[in-house]
């Protein structure tokens, strides 16, 4: 009895396996759509979201042929044409950083003293928040939202954005001081002493 072929685990394999069985690549989009959509959601409300992530597997699909088969984790390359595709919606994207910060602030959820504690602290700092982020350029509230909300490195978010480790570093210095002081330089997470 012959056992069935193994299955890629790498997501280079999956990517190389597609180009002669193109329903493999479907595994990509079952381990990454759902990282994918509460990224894009997150910066365009979820609405656009499903839009954008089918948009972003349609253009990886199509370009898989292009994809450096050396670098085994597909993760950067996919947030990078999601970002592409998400500053083609900036428009969306600053208007509901508008949004957010003109809506009123909801009350806690039920739960642990220190969650209902953070919760509150999260919810009074939002509308300030959204403002520092609409403010921002768009190139640094990518660097900073791929990760704070993707939850890339450094290195991923150059490889996402085609830009040096650097200048990654360079924009979220910039995006971090921008918000810092939008939010009266201090961090509303971490109680004064």
């Amino acid at each position: 009895m012959t056992a069935p072929p193994a299955v890629p685990t790498i997501d280079a394999e999956l990517i190389e396996s597609s180009l002669t069985d193109p329903e493999s690549f479907a595994a990509l989009f079952d381990r990454y759509s759902g990282m994918l959509y509460r990224y894009v959601s997150r910066r365009l409300g979820p609405e656009a979201a499903e839009d954008v992530v089918g948009e972003t597997f349609l253009a990886a699909f199509g370009g898989r042929h292009r994809y450096d088969l050396s670098r085994p984790d597909a993760r950067p390359w996919l947030f990078g044409i999601a970002t592409k595709l998400v500053a083609r919606h900036h428009r969306a994207e600053a208007a509901r950083y508008r949004a957010l910060r003109r809506s009123p602030v909801d009350g806690p959820a039920e739960g642990p003293a220190e969650r209902v504690a953070a919760g509150v602290t999260a919810s009074a700092v939002r509308p300030a928040l959204a403002a520092a982020l609409a403010a921002l350029p768009r190139k640094d509230r990518d660097a900073l939202l791929l990760v704070a909300w993707g939850d890339l490195t450094y290195e991923q978010v150059g490889d996402a954005l085609g830009v040096p480790v650097g200048t990654v570093r360079s924009r979220l210095h910039r995006a971090r001081r921008k918000v810092r002081a939008a939010l009266g330089d201090s961090n509303p997470m971490h109680e004064e002493e």
